[in-house]
């Protein structure tokens, strides 16, 4: 009988998750890049020169730069195949009421306007290539909190824009980069004025509904002096039977006192690469925190990074990846210390289970006007069967004598003995496993906010489901 309920769960649970999410398409640029297709997109959202000339620039470098060597494998990656630019066939919503009806529908299966109603300050849903949807309280618009879509953003603060777009993440950091300048869209512009301490989070969702298509949104946030918010950002898509492509960018500005958790939940389906970047760059007493958990995805590379460039700038960094059958995920962090007495720590912990292999690839750097720092670096994998794997690469460069650092890598499984003595107390093998796992992701669970911390332990008991059969 447990196992014909557990098979009922199972069922239920990817009925959920594996839907599809249709919406007549209002454009949609044929497949591949070119000059010509750049353009395209740059015409359809009606740019300014500047924005046209920076996405030129951006494909000159990505035609000359080679991939990347390291990471996970490419090789399936074809742009000939892969859609660009998808605008879908809905106007910009201001109020959940105006959203069609069959976005509205994906969007509720996965909690967006529940949570929006109980918990969050603003939120944004981007479909595809654009945002269809965004509101933000209007306490904090009185504060002075810009909130918006980033193609808005470029033509209503366009001086704002160009001050912070792709410096942190420049096109010539690496192949990728260089796509995304070129063919980005959607996104996020996030600026909170000095001293506003934004109380409620605010959210981003990104779904992905077109098979073969790419999602190229940017983000940028913005923290003025002894600011402080939290930004939640979401991401899944339907399952296809080919690839999808996200390579995504966050741009992060953190200035001096001020303080930003960045929690990311990303439930990509097992079709999509996964190739983000994540940047922030800490002045004078500034605190970063990162806070991620990164399911499906056919492959991954994701490694938010801190530049602690102020005196007694603190990151922080607590990262979970869980990679199932047929899947690899290649994460983990970097932090470099430039100011002194800064402060950072990194916790990475990865699950690896019916075959899958979760990779953590981290850097700790600290530099020689570093003096006084301390650093803690601790990256944990667990496996859970013999046929998964899972390594970790950490780099640590001290330039220094005056700082202190810590370090610790663990790899191991589950033992036959720890499933067999909770089986004996009446557990199944499904419920033994869940038990361990999530006493093992505990420390990255309490870091999120209630909602979402159900919610990871709901995707825990599916990907468990899904492996062990």
């Amino acid at each position: 009988m447990r196992d014909y309920e557990r098979v009922l769960r199972e069922l239920k649970k990817m009925e959920e998750w594996e839907f599809e999410a249709k919406a007549r398409p209002a454009f949609e640029l044929p497949p591949g890049l070119d000059r010509k297709l750049v353009l395209e997109i740059s015409k359809a959202k009606d740019e300014p020169s500047w924005m046209v000339e920076h996405r030129l620039k951006c494909l000159r470098i990505f035609e000359e730069m080679p991939e990347p060597s390291w990471g996970v494998d490419r090789s399936e990656i074809d742009l000939s195949r892969i859609v660009a630019y998808v605008k879908p066939g809905v106007a910009r919503a201001s109020s959940w009421d105006e959203v069609p009806e069959e976005i509205k529908r994906a969007f509720e299966r996965l909690g967006i306007p529940e949570a929006e109603r109980k918990y969050l300050a603003g939120l944004g849903a981007q479909y595809d290539s654009e945002m269809v949807y965004k509101n933000i309280k209007e306490e904090l618009k009185r504060l002075g909190v810009v909130f918006l879509d980033m193609d808005s953003a470029v033509k209503e603060h366009p001086e704002l824009v160009k001050e912070y777009f792709m410096k942190l993440i420049p096109p010539t950091d690496n192949k990728y980069a260089a796509l995304h300048g070129a063919v980005w869209s959607g996104g996020t512009f996030l600026y909170v004025p000095k001293g506003v301490k934004v109380p409620m989070p605010l959210q981003s969702y990104f779904l992905f509904s077109n098979p073969g298509a790419g999602q190229f949104e940017h983000t940028i946030i913005v923290l003025d002096e002894e600011s402080e918010v939290t930004y939640i950002e979401g991401c899944t898509a339907p399952k296809y039977d080919v690839i999808n492509l996200h390579v995504g960018a966050v741009e992060v500005y953190v200035k001096k006192g001020a303080r930003l958790k960045y929690l990311t939940i990303q439930n990509w389906s097992k079709n999509m690469y996964n190739l983000e970047m994540k940047r922030a760059i800490a002045e004078e007493d500034a605190v970063v925190t990162w806070v991620s958990a990164s399911f499906g995805s056919y492959k991954t590379m994701v490694y938010p990074a801190t530049i602690l460039k102020g005196d007694n700038s603190v990151s922080e960094n607590l990262s979970l990846s869980f990679a199932g059958p047929g899947q690899h995920l290649d994460t983990g962090s970097k932090v470099i210390h430039l100011g002194r007495n800064t402060r950072s720590t990194v916790d990475a912990k990865s699950i690896s289970i019916g075959g899958g292999w979760s990779f953590y690839r981290g850097l700790l750097k600290i530099a020689k006007t570093a003096k006084g720092s301390k650093a803690s670096v601790s990256c944990i994998g667990l496996m859970v069967d013999h046929e998964s794997r899972s390594d970790t690469v950490p780099v640590i460069e001290v330039h220094n004598a005056d700082s202190d650092v810590g370090h610790e890598a663990r790899i191991g499984r589950i033992g036959d003995d720890q499933i067999f003595y909770l089986m004996s107390r009446g557990l199944d093998e499904f419920e033994a496993k869940s038990l361990i796992i999530k006493g093992f992701i505990q420390p990255i669970v309490q870091e999120l906010p209630f909602e979402y911390a159900v919610e990871l332990n709901r995707l825990i008991d599916l990907e468990i489901e899904s492996s062990i059969g």
